[in-house]
């Protein structure tokens, strides 16, 4: 990509979340640039998914700024939400509907008109599902489901997505096949936040950002946030300790 492509297209500056007395979010600012897989992690409580609602215009900042393709989250998070594209643990597919159907579904949803035939036929191909076009989603196996999920978040075609533990619950191999595609619409300038607690995942990020008691304590690449830990193993090993220490 070209520095241009690389532009940031979220920037977060001293966000703060309070909850009465309580800072869920305290003082957390980072950036992420175009075409970035880049993983927000942290143990429960954390501030993980606090941040997560704060991004994507769910949730307003008790304090600071948070800019998200090119809207602020305080002021327009409605403009936020028409472009972003989020698929959560529990993305609502209507398991009575065929994938054709549900694409259909989710493209009115986000008022595609006339655009609506040409993102169906770039979702089933984009995430594999060319041949299972008229099967009823209730049917599908937990990797399809997934793939279809991610498909609906992107009819609109968000710069910017975020997905809540994608793979949870499926299989090494339909897992291994979704991180080839979360590579391939980043490879195109689509931007992908993640959390996951599978931390060989994690390792397959471009950048990642640390949470634990709503400070952010280490931002860069899976093998800076090792060395800023000063250790020798794994993301998982710094995952447990902050667990622990959170606990």
């Amino acid at each position: 990509m070209s520095d241009e492509d690389r532009r940031d297209v979220v920037e977060v500056r001293d966000l703060v979340k309070r909850f009465g007395k309580v800072s869920a979010v305290d003082h957390v600012s980072f950036t992420i640039h175009a075409g970035e897989i880049f993983g927000i992690l942290g143990p429960n409580g954390s501030g993980k998914t606090t941040t997560i609602r704060m991004l994507c215009g769910l949730m307003t900042p008790s304090q600071g700024t948070a800019i998200v393709a090119g809207a602020d989250v305080s002021r327009e998070p409605e403009r936020v939400k028409a472009r972003i594209g989020y698929m959560s643990q529990a993305f609502g597919l209507y398991r009575d509907l065929t994938v054709d159907e549900n694409l259909s579904f989710y493209g009115g949803v986000y008022s595609l008109g006339a655009k609506l035939p040409e993102r169906i036929e770039w979702a089933k191909q984009a995430m594999r599902l060319e041949e299972i076009g008229d099967r009823l989603s209730g049917v599908l196996s937990g990797g399809q489901r997934q793939r279809l999920a991610l498909a609906c978040a992107m009819m609109h075609a968000p710069v910017v997505v975020f997905l809540d533990e994608p793979t949870a619950g499926v299989d090494p191999a339909a897992r291994r096949l979704f991180w080839t595609i979360i590579r391939e619409q980043a490879a195109v300038g689509v931007t992908m936040i993640v959390t996951t607690h599978y931390m060989d995942e994690a390792e397959r990020f471009d950048r990642l950002a640390f949470l634990s008691r709503g400070h952010l304590v280490a931002l860069g690449t899976p093998e800076e946030v090792k060395h800023h830990f000063g250790t020798a193993g794994s993301l998982e090993d710094i995952f447990v300790s902050l667990q622990e220490k959170d606990a």
